[in-house]
């Protein structure tokens, strides 16, 4: 017999799931036999397969011990490479600043050296992750940004904290600003951009339009004000007040003010003379504005974080097209 005592990150978690990340050798169909024929237990008790698990719970197993053999275990993440800018670190989470050209998540073309296994590599190494003990959390980015766009990026360190925050996150009690660089000159100083985008997934490219025109069309809205001009170009502080793909890049190079250094939505003769192989995009300041409970973050309602060196804000006197 083996017993489980559930711990803080893997409560509420479906007890068959929870076994299934626990027990890898054991197959479904037995698990879910061995459920029925109360050989797997909850509390003692007979278990369902959808019983949430609490904090504290026992989870007892009356199966063979070759079930438990552990298997050779050899984590990728140890692969990656150590850099990480961290701009902010507690118990709960990592306020991190990605570089530009690093992508958030693995794909199908980079799978080691990715921002998510930079932290998870930080934290074993730091004796705060171990996947061994851990049977179904690991450590998670609450939101993402583009490969080619650097700024804030929120890291999960505990279950709670990514159930805090992605809740967080939906109510838009986090606000996220970023400055970027646009070609022209805008008539007004600031104002609110609104528009449908639609997304091309398999040329992974958006298309902003006035009005709907597809079903699948979603609503945008991106509030800006600038902060300085000069050289024909004009530097913003942008507040998304909906965080589609692209949206940033797309909706001011649909209005005539693309991006300077975008590849995608820019204008190759204005990236060409400006020199820059980089866009000027980045989600440099982050603010926690709680209106209902936070549990154990409370202590981050009111508090703003924010990249103090945005190279192209240092240099912006210097662009020109």
């Amino acid at each position: 017999m083996k017993s489980f005592v559930i711990e803080k990150n893997d409560a509420g978690q479906r007890l068959d799931k929870f076994l299934t990340k626990s027990v890898p050798n054991l197959p479904q169909s037995l698990l879910y036999k061995y459920i029925r024929l109360k050989r797997i237990k909850l509390n003692r008790k007979r278990a369902e397969i959808s019983t949430r698990l609490q904090e504290g719970d026992v989870v007892e197993l009356y199966i063979n011990d070759e079930f438990f053999t552990p298997r050779e275990t050899r984590y990728d993440f140890l692969s990656a490479p150590k850099v990480l800018d961290i701009l902010y670190e507690d118990g709960n989470i990592l306020l991190l600043n990605k570089k530009a050209g690093l992508l958030s998540h693995p794909d199908d073309r980079e799978y080691i050296d990715t921002l998510i296994t930079r932290v998870k590599r930080y934290l074993f190494e730091k004796g705060e992750y171990d996947p061994a003990n851990e049977a179904s959390f690991t450590p998670s980015l609450v939101n993402r940004i583009d490969r080619n766009t650097a700024g804030i990026v929120i890291a999960a360190k505990t279950a709670e904290t990514l159930r805090v925050l992605n809740q967080k996150m939906k109510d838009r009690e986090l606000h996220k600003y970023y400055l970027c660089v646009v070609v022209g000159t805008l008539k007004e100083k600031e104002g609110l951009l609104e528009g449908w985008l639609w997304k091309d997934e398999d040329k992974n490219r958006v298309f902003i339009h006035k009005q709907k025109k597809n079903p699948d069309d979603k609503a945008i809205r991106t509030k800006y004000r600038v902060l300085r001009e000069g050289n024909g170009l004009s530097l913003l502080e942008v507040d998304l007040l909906t965080g589609r793909t692209h949206q940033i890049r797309a909706h001011f190079a649909s209005i005539g003010h693309p991006l300077l250094g975008d590849g995608k939505y820019g204008t190759n003769a204005h990236n060409k003379k400006s020199g820059l192989k980089k866009q000027c995009l980045c989600s440099y300041k982050l603010s926690f504005d709680f209106t209902t409970e936070a549990g154990a973050l409370d202590y981050l309602d009111g508090k703003t974080f924010e990249i103090q060196d945005v190279w192209f804000r240092e240099e912006f006197d210097t662009l020109e097209v």
